[in-house]
């Protein structure tokens, strides 16, 4: 039997079209397998990424929030942590002291005197010898109902506070003693403060304040300022500190303010607060609790402006750090790179930018208090 040339393509085709049929498995089900892969792989794919913007997330916590230990890196492979433990400070029916050693790193629960606690998400929680912890569901957010005993341990936070304390005492110590010593004339590391102190009498307090009164709060200016300042300059490090980022600290430090603000302040400044002089009755009694609402919104705004601007950057430093650990090219990590050593750039400004604002609105409020008022009706 003879076959033309142009039947061969024919049965070719055909033949090419039956081949599936001779085998162990249908297109159907083949097609099954084909998506059931595919499943897997998009799920190993979700599961690594939810893994790794978990740990993103828990490296940015432990740098933007305060700690009971300091850690300055890990060996995920060992699941070794390098760094020192801090002290442990709870009252719970006495006094308990303990290293936060004990809690391995949220992954152990420390006994002290009969009782037991577990460290979760840098809270301490009063636990069994288990350390099962009691979670409930509040507005979709899981939270754990454990009693927590008063802690006043001595954190990162803490400890980072102590030691800009001490390191502004040996500067500004070690200032005035040069000046006493060269008969006013400053050396060593003071030649580089001194220009700061001479700028923070001169062009913050003086104008605000008058040169009648600034004295008696350049103490605290000269305090708040370079304790902001030193504060902020150790937040930009890789140590995972973040205090002025705390609105524990910038309400602390708003409170002070308001504090000196209350009782240095002169009759002329509660006079304009509840009896403003010039202004008709009826609107002095509308005005009255406006104004004094306005002195407790003072250092409020003082509070949120110091958490939020620190607080918000180290976010935004921390986000771009990690892209680069997202992006799987070369291009992406090296612009995130990029974006994360000019935004360091800017937070070193912003550091000082800081402390610069809170002493100018501190000074502008003890202006308002110690300012004396020359009223035309006391001439008459």
């Amino acid at each position: 039997m003879a076959f033309s040339k142009k039947s061969i393509p024919f049965f070719i085709a055909i033949l090419v079209a039956f081949l599936p049929l001779n085998g162990n498995a249908s297109p159907l089900d083949t097609v099954a397998i084909k998506k059931e892969v595919i499943t897997i792989e998009k799920k190993e794919v979700k599961d690594e990424a939810a893994e790794k913007q978990e740990k993103i997330d828990e490296v940015i916590g432990h740098h933007v929030l305060d700690g009971h230990s300091f850690s300055l890196f890990e060996d995920e492979a060992e699941k070794v942590h390098y760094g020192f433990s801090l002290p442990i400070i709870l009252w719970d029916n006495g006094v308990h002291f303990f290293s936060s050693s004990k809690f391995h790193n949220g992954e152990s629960v420390a006994e002290s005197n009969g009782n037991y606690y577990f460290l979760h998400h840098e809270k301490i929680y009063k636990t069994d010898a288990s350390g099962k912890l009691n979670t409930e569901l509040v507005e979709g957010e899981e939270h754990v109902s454990n009693a927590q005993p008063l802690d006043f341990s001595i954190t990162k936070g803490v400890l980072t506070i102590v030691v800009v304390a001490l390191l502004m005492l040996l500067l500004f110590v070690s200032l005035a003693k040069s000046y006493a010593k060269n008969g006013g004339i400053s050396s060593g590391a003071g030649r580089f403060f001194e220009p700061i102190v001479l700028y923070v009498r001169d062009e913050i307090a003086i104008p605000n304040i008058g040169e009648k009164h600034y004295k008696k709060y350049m103490s605290f200016l000269l305090t708040i300022f370079f304790f902001i300042w030193f504060l902020n300059i150790f937040g930009l490090t890789p140590l995972g500190i973040n205090v002025t980022g705390n609105i524990a600290v910038t309400a602390g430090l708003a409170i002070i303010t308001y504090l000196i603000t209350t009782f240095t302040a002169k009759k002329d400044y509660w006079m304009h607060i509840f009896w403003m002089p010039g202004v008709p009755v009826l609107m002095k009694l509308i005005l009255a609790p406006i104004e004094l609402l306005g002195t407790i919104i003072k250092p409020f705004s003082l509070m949120i402006r110091l958490y939020a601007n620190i607080f918000a950057g180290h976010i935004v430093l921390m986000s771009l750090v990690a892209l680069m650990f997202i992006f799987h090219n070369w291009v992406g990590s090296s612009m995130s790179f990029l974006l994360s050593f000019a935004i360091s750039l800017i937070e070193i400004l912003v550091a000082l930018l800081q402390a610069y604002i809170f002493t100018m609105l501190s000074a502008l409020y003890f202006g308002a208090a110690s300012e004396e008022h020359h009223h035309e009706e006391a001439h008459h």
